[in-house]
């Protein structure tokens, strides 16, 4: 999978880390053969070094490592600027999935897991991860109330303070702001949003919730991401305010 605009592709660059050899080896020779430029690392320590010297475009990220975990790698990567991630877990328990996405992961696959499906959940994550490219109309900036999402930039505002979102709180804000006072369920979000028909609904409630944290000016009594019993999310734009601080 590369980028394509015309000229001469430039692979997406993923950076592997796990410190099992057997599933680091299958999962870079899937990428490899998909078009990406790989790179492995064993351990927490190693990846954040290879990750500061060059930025890779995504990370396959195991939970469980030696030195720093996936989760304390992943928080230090969100840290030091975007990155798409995705955690791979062994554990069976949906805490550590919840936990993977509340500290920044964009998606998670669970070992055992098809190498294949892995190829396209990071397909998806980088095709949604990149702006509009040349030549291409960008789409056209969107505001709700406080809100302001450029598209093109991939920036949000909230009052005229700029926001840090993940690309999955990304996508699902600007879902919602394209479609205000709609009630959407988790399925339909998780098809819209994530690309995918199948998939542990968690994730979007996970997001849902972080984003409130984030948008909101009491998380904890949403105005803005109403919650439709029995069905799923509402949002609800406010009085647009006026972004000068």
């Amino acid at each position: 999978m590369s980028e394509s605009s015309g000229g001469p592709a430039t692979p997406a660059r993923i950076l592997v880390v796990d410190d099992d050899p057997t599933v680091a080896e299958v999962v870079t020779g899937y990428l490899e053969r998909s078009g990406f430029a790989v790179e492995h690392a064993a351990d927490g320590h190693d990846a954040l070094r290879r990750a500061g010297d060059r930025r890779p475009d995504l990370v396959v990220l195991d939970l469980m490592l030696p030195g720093p975990d996936g989760l304390e790698v992943c928080r230090r990567l969100r840290a030091a600027g975007p990155v798409p991630v995705i955690m791979l877990t062994a554990r069976g328990d949906e805490e550590d999935r919840i936990t993977g996405l509340e500290v920044g992961a964009d998606d998670y696959v669970t070992k055992p897991f098809s190498p294949r499906e892995l190829v396209l959940r990071v397909e998806s994550v980088l095709r949604r991860s990149r702006a509009a490219p040349p030549g291409r109309p960008a789409p056209a900036p969107l505001r709700a109330g406080p809100l302001a999402i450029d598209p093109a930039t991939r920036r949000v505002t909230r009052a005229g303070v700029e926001l840090a979102l993940t690309l999955r709180e990304f996508d699902l804000l600007a879902y919602f702001l394209e479609h205000p006072g709609t009630a959407h369920t988790r399925e339909e979000l998780m098809r819209r949003v994530w690309g995918w028909d199948f998939g542990d609904l968690s994730t979007v409630t996970v997001h849902v919730r972080r984003l409130r944290s984030k948008i909101e000016d009491d998380p904890a009594r949403p105005s803005l991401i109403r919650t439709v019993w029995g069905v799923g999310y509402r949002f609800e734009p406010g009085p647009e305010e006026d972004p000068t601080p």
